[in-house]
């Protein structure tokens, strides 16, 4: 074989070897989209800004499954409940398994479920038998027709009281004195960047908190994935898990703090059988969100949904339906996983997008740097090795005149 037909050999195999991603062990393969079983709404959903795309390496995160902003479900297994939701994740938080889900990591507004990131983020560092006392300004940018605990002005709670509040009665006031109490010098700024901070340690890529309750503010936006894994960190927590299985709260008075009778708004608890706690959320740009557990023979799944309409079945019977679908699914199905806090990014797959509204694919690049570097190398040694003959050749002739 001549040093010309060994170079387009070495070339050949370089240029059909499959492309390896920069920086990755794997690359995410791109399958077809898949449409989310979808009840249409009754009533037009109202107008919302569109949320800012997901970049391919946060689609990743989970698994190169959960890349997709269709429907995610493992192999032969029964195809989802048809909802609202426009996301949504089915997740066992004790094997950190993803059973399912819908648009899992596609930024959607949280509405009051991201009070469970406040919870993450500062129920470790807060005292629950710490007395705080209520200022004005924690009350002052609060519509009264909001979902409130009722504190008042100058009234004095305990820290576990407040928490009980937040978790009960989704009160937005009571958000902002933990905020602020959690927040240190910077006050409940500090709060809501205790609660970013957590974010980013837990792998919640797609989550950004401007406001505490999560009442509405710019740029805040969560995912479904990234709900998971803010229900396995609080979850994990005793303390937690028996303030949202808590049904009904008495404050005691203190001398100018009326008391307060706080029951739980989560009606799960006492219609789906196994319900360990859940929170609602519901803003006008958010529609209904939810995330709650629950525990069947052992096993305990998280649901998620954002985007929920009220009818027909409103987002707490739309979580009781896919409980029921991922309890009926094996216990080894999957179709990812949710990731441990603090795992380095350079370890996750890169993926390209699969499939947006159109079901089109995201187009990837021909080659890789190793490709290119590979081809590189195959081009000096085919110069190398005809050098190298053409020296032999002239050798030959000087030796035999």
């Amino acid at each position: 074989m001549t040093v010309v037909r060994i170079a387009a050999v070495v070339l050949s195999a370089l240029l059909t070897t499959p492309a390896v991603a920069v920086g990755s062990s794997t690359l995410a393969t791109s399958a077809p989209y898949v449409p989310c079983p979808a009840v249409k709404p009754p009533v037009p959903r109202p107008a919302a800004p569109s949320p800012p795309p997901v970049g391919p390496a946060d689609l990743a995160v989970g698994g190169e499954t959960l890349a997709t902003a269709g429907l995610a479900i493992p192999a032969g297994a029964s195809m989802a409940p048809s909802v609202t939701a426009t996301s949504w994740v089915v997740a066992d938080l004790d094997s950190g398994a993803v059973l399912g889900g819908c648009g899992p990591h596609e930024h959607r507004t949280p509405a009051s479920v991201q009070k469970m990131l406040l919870a993450a983020a500062l129920m470790p560092h807060l005292d629950p038998a710490q007395v705080v006392e209520v200022t004005r300004a924690d009350l002052q940018d609060l519509d009264p027709a909001s979902s409130l605990m009722g504190v008042v002005e100058g009234g004095r709670y305990s820290i576990e009281s407040l928490w009980l509040g937040l978790l009960l009665k989704s009160g937005n006031d009571a958000a902002n004195v933990l905020a602020r109490a959690g927040g240190g010098t910077a006050g409940r700024q500090g709060g809501v960047q205790a609660m970013n901070a957590e974010a980013h340690r837990l792998g919640a890529n797609q989550t950004h908190a401007a406001t505490p309750s999560g009442l509405d503010g710019p740029g805040q936006y969560t995912s479904a994935y990234d709900l998971a894994l803010i229900a396995r960190a609080t979850y994990s927590r005793a303390d937690f898990r028996r303030y949202i299985a808590t049904r009904v709260a008495e404050i005691p008075a203190r001398p100018g703090t009326p008391g307060l009778s706080i029951t739980h708004d989560n009606t799960l608890l006492d219609h789906y059988p196994g319900t360990l706690g859940g929170k609602t959320g519901f803003t006008d740009l958010a529609r209904q969100t939810y995330v709650g557990v629950a525990e069947r023979n052992g096993r305990r799944l998280a649901v998620t949904l954002l985007g929920a309409e009220t009818a027909p079945l409103g987002s707490l019977g739309e979580a009781a339906a896919l409980l029921n679908w991922g309890f009926a699914l094996p216990t080894d199905a999957s179709v990812g996983r949710l990731v441990a806090p603090d795992e380095k990014k350079q370890d996750r797959p890169i993926a390209e997008v699969r499939g947006g509204l159109d079901g089109h694919a995201g187009a990837g690049s021909s080659f890789s740097l190793a490709a290119i570097l590979g081809l590189g190398a195959a081009v000096v040694l085919a110069v190398l090795l005809l050098a190298a003959s053409r020296r032999h050749r002239a050798a030959r002739r000087a030796a035999n005149p």
